[in-house]
């Protein structure tokens, strides 16, 4: 997490209106990795959404599951539970299957947890995004548990 101080918060999020595409992926980079997330998880929400171009999508999507926690990826499964575009849903899907780090034996048990976490979300978007994900690695936990059984 980047502690951003007032003014870098303030720039930021001025930064998110930009016309300029690049201008407002750096702005979602940074928020994304804000020790202050809860402030400005509305604005993260519509650079998720950007209607203009999906590499502020992707940018912003990265950065939010580069912070490893929840609320991160509750961000991400928000946006991705009221993508209105078949570019916003792939960028987002892209970001949620291709991140390197839940490869590792670590990083597929923190995810799990996560999801796990997050299936019983209040939100009916967040939690049926979760479920329906969590469904598809069962079979990678179902092989974990049995890996263990074995040694």
């Amino acid at each position: 997490m980047a502690f951003l101080n007032d003014q870098e918060l303030s720039t930021a999020i001025r930064n998110a209106d930009s016309p300029a595409w690049s201008v407002r992926a750096e702005a979602g980079r940074q928020l994304a990795g804000s020790d202050r997330i809860e402030d400005v998880a509305d604005l993260l929400h519509r650079l998720l959404l950007d209607a203009q171009d999906t590499a502020v999508i992707q940018e912003t999507a990265v950065a939010l599951l580069e912070r490893k926690d929840t609320i991160g990826l509750r961000c991400v499964l928000l946006a991705y539970s009221q993508a209105c575009t078949n570019d916003g849903v792939d960028e987002i899907g892209a970001a949620l299957d291709c991140n390197p780090e839940w490869m590792t034996t670590e990083g597929a048990d923190r995810l799990i947890k996560q999801y796990c976490e997050l299936a019983t979300d209040q939100d009916t978007g967040v939690r049926d995004e979760a479920q329906q994900l969590l469904a598809r690695l069962r079979p990678r936990e179902e092989w974990a548990r049995d890996s263990e059984t074995d040694s």
